[in-house]
């Protein structure tokens, strides 16, 4: 599995915690109907992505989480969907590794 499959997987895990741990999410899940059950399962799969990544990635995702809650912002016609900045062409990643840096922010970019 590739770092940037990893990384993404990993920060999907983080906005489900996020998103049962909070009270009027788990109201409206329960009122629709949803199971809404203890977040530790998910602790598991999240330490095992964990494993897979690049110590430089982790350092980045995690600072980016605690600054901004969410790490990893997408790309969309050459802007950081983070804090919405037009990147430079020569921002793009190489094929082989879709994930870089914003300038602006700091969020991991994923230009997939």
């Amino acid at each position: 599995m590739s770092s940037a499959l990893a990384l993404v997987q990993v920060h999907d895990i983080d906005l489900l915690v996020r998103e049962v741990e909070c009270r009027i999410a788990i109201s409206r899940l329960k009122r629709l109907g949803f199971p809404v059950g203890d977040v530790v399962v998910l602790d598991a799969p999240r330490l095992r992505l964990l494993s897979q990544l690049d110590p430089r990635w982790l350092s980045h995702y995690e600072r980016a989480r605690r600054r901004y809650g969410m790490a990893l912002a997408a790309v969309r016609s050459r802007v950081c969907q983070g804090c919405h900045v037009t990147l430079p062409r020569s921002a793009a990643p190489p094929e082989d590794e879709p994930l870089t840096l914003c300038a602006s922010c700091g969020r991991i970019l994923y230009w997939g």
